[in-house]
């Protein structure tokens, strides 16, 4: 297995990491930013007020979004599967 390969295999895996965890991270970005707007006009200091929200906005990202995250990993390691002869030898 040449270093290329190796370099090439570790890209496609960090991009591939990258957009499974895009949707999530940026809706929890996205409520997270619009509670503590919230909290900064109405002056309410809770710490917890944003977890449930943030909880919630999670579940639906992963409602909406875990088809596609999920057929991306499948044919990622479909592909990482085929590769692996021409990876040994």
């Amino acid at each position: 297995m040449t270093a290329d390969a190796v370099i090439d295999m570790s890209q496609q895996t960090l991009y591939l990491i990258a957009l499974i965890a895009s949707p999530m991270l940026l809706s929890a970005l996205a409520i997270g930013l619009l509670i503590g707007m919230f909290q900064a006009a109405t002056s309410i200091n809770e710490q917890t007020l944003s977890f449930i929200p943030k909880l919630a906005i999670l579940l639906v990202s992963i409602l909406i979004a875990g088809p596609w995250m999920l057929e991306l990993l499948v044919s990622f390691t479909r592909r990482l599967y085929l590769n692996i002869p021409s990876m040994i030898g």
